[in-house]
């Protein structure tokens, strides 16, 4: 392993004569601040297998067998015909005298001491690679931090336009994305036109209201996201441009009795039947059923990823076919991870579209926004309130974008520049991997 020890003035250059002297794949073994500067020590060409914990166990496990081996006394070798070389005992028995049983303890003694002294080399070997990451981790927040600034002294537009961004509720990688789009446009107030101009341009939408055609739509989602209420809605667009004749409504959740009332209780109001599919053959005869509607929407189960009977529902929708529009329904309420997630239970139907609801009880909209521009999926409606059918909206990429600024503005405050500055490192980090 060769170790080297730099000084240099600060922490970027000390890291450019690392990586120029010994290459990029140094290791910083510590790092401090001396008289004029930063002092790191570096290291290469370390030995694997020395630091292999699973090399060192076996070759703990190989040890005792070694030395036990010691104590078996050796037979006096003797002339071997063919047919004795053939009969290989089973068990060999041997007395054990008082001297060979007192060196047979001393080799278990050697042993039990290599075993522990191994356990604490890798237990040392551990605690070395704690230190390691934490002391990475230190080091990209302090560049993060150097960045952050630099960009502060040369261009903070750019640092407060990427911090308006992060408010909207943005994944830090499309915020900085949309920042270099919009650097060099002006000052901030022209950038931030530039920026939303592009983020408009990547979020897709259908431009096509359903409504105005008919056909048969599932809407599903998880559990809670107010699938069965988009239902009414579209059910109550349809019948005030087309009457109520040629509109009908199915329910295959049959898990939640609320549910299944509460699409009977629009139909009543609406005055279009409603039916209950209870499997795949239900449904396609229920279908047939149906067959002179023009409009036909399915509410679907609402659950979650962990649910055994999700793969049930989506196989039910499946056996319709293609002759189905799917809509996913997604909170704009829901936290990131969360939509991805919904997002990976609910791609094995291939939803053709999205609707977003609880846009007027969402804090921020950056969230559903980078899943959706991510996901590539477009969105059709997105609801905005209980009324119905007043609260949903054919879905338009410029309302949706005003929105996300409005209900930023009062958050871009509380964003610390600790935060910004590793937000954006890791988006620039991940951008070339």
């Amino acid at each position: 392993m060769k170790i080297k020890r730099f000084v240099a003035s600060d922490m970027r250059t000390a890291l450019a004569a690392v990586k120029k002297e010994i290459g990029e794949d140094a290791v910083i073994l510590s790092n401090k601040s001396v008289e004029g500067g930063v002092e790191l020590v570096a290291a290469i060409d370390f030995d694997e297998e020395k630091f292999d914990a699973n090399a060192i166990a076996r070759q703990a496990r190989k040890q005792p067998k070694k030395q036990s081996a010691a104590v078996e006394p050796q037979a006096p070798k003797a002339p071997q015909t063919p047919q004795a070389q053939s009969q290989v005992p089973r068990v060999q028995s041997f007395d054990i005298t008082p001297d060979t049983e007192h060196q047979a303890s001393g080799y278990q003694a050697q042993a039990e001491t290599g075993l522990q002294s191994d356990r604490h080399e890798n237990e040392s070997i551990e605690e070395m690679r704690r230190e390691m990451r934490a002391l990475r981790r230190m080091m990209e927040n302090e560049l993060s931090g150097i960045s952050w600034r630099e960009m502060g002294d040369r261009r903070p537009d750019s640092k407060e336009l990427f911090r308006q961004l992060m408010a909207m509720g943005l994944s830090a990688d499309i915020a900085e994305r949309l920042m270099s789009a919009a650097s060099g446009q002006g000052n901030f107030e022209q950038q931030w036109t530039q920026a939303m101009y592009h983020l408009s341009a990547e979020i897709s939408v259908t431009g096509d209201d359903l409504t105005e055609r008919g056909g048969i739509v599932a809407v599903v989602g998880p559990t809670g996201v107010g699938k069965t209420t988009s239902i009414a809605k579209l059910a109550a667009r349809y019948c005030l441009r087309h009457g109520n004749r040629h509109v009908a409504m199915i329910s295959t959740d049959n898990y939640r009795i609320g549910a299944r009332e509460q699409l009977h209780t629009y139909g009543r109001i609406l005055n279009v039947p409603v039916r209950t599919a209870a499997n795949a053959d239900e449904l396609m005869e229920t279908l047939n059923v149906f067959a002179d509607k023009r409009f036909i929407l399915i509410d679907t189960a609402g659950m979650s990823h962990q649910d055994a009977k999700l793969a049930e529902q989506l196989g039910m929708l499946e056996s319709a076919g293609r002759m189905v529009t799917r809509y996913l329904a997604l909170s704009a309420t829901t936290e990131l991870a969360a939509l991805h997630r919904a997002l990976d239970s609910f791609a094995t139907i291939r939803p053709d579209a999205c609707l977003i609801t609880k846009t007027d009880e969402a804090a921020s909209l950056g969230s559903i926004l980078s899943v959706v521009i991510k996901s590539g999926l477009p969105i059709a409606y997105y609801t905005d309130g209980q009324k119905v059918p007043e609260d949903m909206h054919v879905a338009r990429a410029n309302p949706l974008v005003n929105m996300a600024s409005t209900l930023a503005q009062d958050v871009s405050d509380h964003l610390g520049d600790g935060y910004l500055a590793f937000a954006l490192s890791d988006a620039r980090t991940h951008a070339y991997m």
